[in-house]
């Protein structure tokens, strides 16, 4: 058996770790679910593109403290054996990063719970005494984190396999060695992956990653 082919794995947040939309359930607990519906309807409409659709969501999360946020995404319904899975990729000689558009209150919430190793995501929303102020500048730029992901491993894309459910995943799996699609809704983002998975469970995944090599 010859060595594990991907050195990296990346990994989505919302709608791929998690069975529902993290910032829905932000919007929920802090009664500002129009606004969710609202910048939802204009994004898929094609209306706005992905900045001005994630300042909008981040800005769900005004005025109100980390603390608070992270219990709203302690209590977000997420894939099971989301640790057990980080696990078992790190056995194998994998590192796994979170590729994501949240920002580091969302983010650090992940890291530490469930291992993974490094973190790529938006930081534009000031935070004072632990209260978050309004995004600024926000720009949602995947295909940009995954080039700091890279330099700081010092490894080629081809030796990375990204798993993720939106759009901007999409962009990235073209840009990588392989691309898993993971409870994605959306048929273009199926169509550039190399392999389609709905599942509830993280270890799903790993097993699907042990069967695909990289195409490039």
């Amino acid at each position: 058996m010859g060595s594990y082919p991907w050195r990296l794995v990346t990994v989505d947040v919302d709608g791929t770790l998690t069975l529902v939309h993290g910032w829905h359930e932000i919007a929920v607990a802090f009664d500002r679910i129009s606004e969710y519906e609202s910048a939802n309807r204009r994004f898929f409409a094609h209306e706005v593109g992905e900045d001005e659709h994630l300042c909008d969501l981040l800005a769900l999360a005004t005025g109100h403290t980390v603390a608070e946020v992270e219990g709203v995404v302690a209590r977000t319904p997420k894939l099971e054996h989301i640790g057990e899975g980080v696990r078992a990729l790190h056995r194998r000689g994998a590192r796994v990063a979170l590729l994501t558009h949240n920002p580091p209150y969302v983010t650090e919430f992940y890291r530490r719970t469930f291992g993974f190793d490094d973190v790529e995501g938006v930081a534009n929303q000031p935070i004072l005494d632990g209260v978050l102020g309004p995004p600024r500048n926000v720009r949602a730029n995947k295909l940009g984190g995954l080039k700091s992901l890279l330099g700081r491993a010092q490894l080629s894309p081809s030796a990375v396999v990204h798993v993720g459910d939106g759009w901007s995943d999409a962009e990235v799996f073209r840009a990588v060695g392989g691309g898993v699609a993971l409870n994605s809704t959306l048929p273009e983002v199926e169509l550039a992956a190399d392999r389609i998975v709905k599942t509830r469970d993280f270890g799903d995944v790993v097993a699907v990653l042990d069967d695909l090599l990289p195409r490039r």
